[in-house]
């Protein structure tokens, strides 16, 4: 019988076919071992709450401390506190610091990063601002 010698008013069905334990392949575990309403696929997953090491520090470096300056208590976030000493350090004469902040400064300034390693051109600038800052805080 073809589709025009259908009688009216009837259509074709469709069978349903349900599956069975027995139709796996792929994409089609055994109903055993398919997940059950209400139950996780990661049952032993990251727990919820768990930080991750990013969260940790941005929250720990982003903690408010008190900053005791000329008889004035402040409070300032870690992080700013962390950079003032290494600014004070490299007042001292602490090349290192010196150039751990500028390359930060150049970094946050431009939005692109540079060798920590210091040239010998940057090194002699250094020196004569250290010398002129040790010759200024003598006299």
């Amino acid at each position: 019988m073809s589709r025009d010698e259908r009688p009216p008013g009837k259509s074709r069905r469709r069978l349903k076919i349900r599956p069975s334990d027995d139709d796996v392949g792929y994409g089609k575990p055994p109903r055993s071992h398919q997940f059950k309403p209400g139950r996780s696929g990661n049952p032993r997953g990251r727990p919820k709450g768990v930080k991750s090491e990013e969260t940790i520090l941005r929250e720990l470096l982003h903690h408010k401390v008190v900053l005791n300056e000329r008889g004035k208590s402040r409070k300032i976030i870690l992080l700013e506190a962390i950079l003032r000493k290494v600014a004070e350090d490299g007042l001292r004469g602490n090349i290192k610091s010196v150039g751990f902040l500028l390359n930060r400064y150049y970094t946050a300034a431009t939005g692109s990063s540079i060798d920590a390693e210091i040239g010998e051109d940057d090194k002699a600038v250094l020196d004569a601002f250290l010398k002129k800052f040790e010759t200024n805080k003598d006299g």
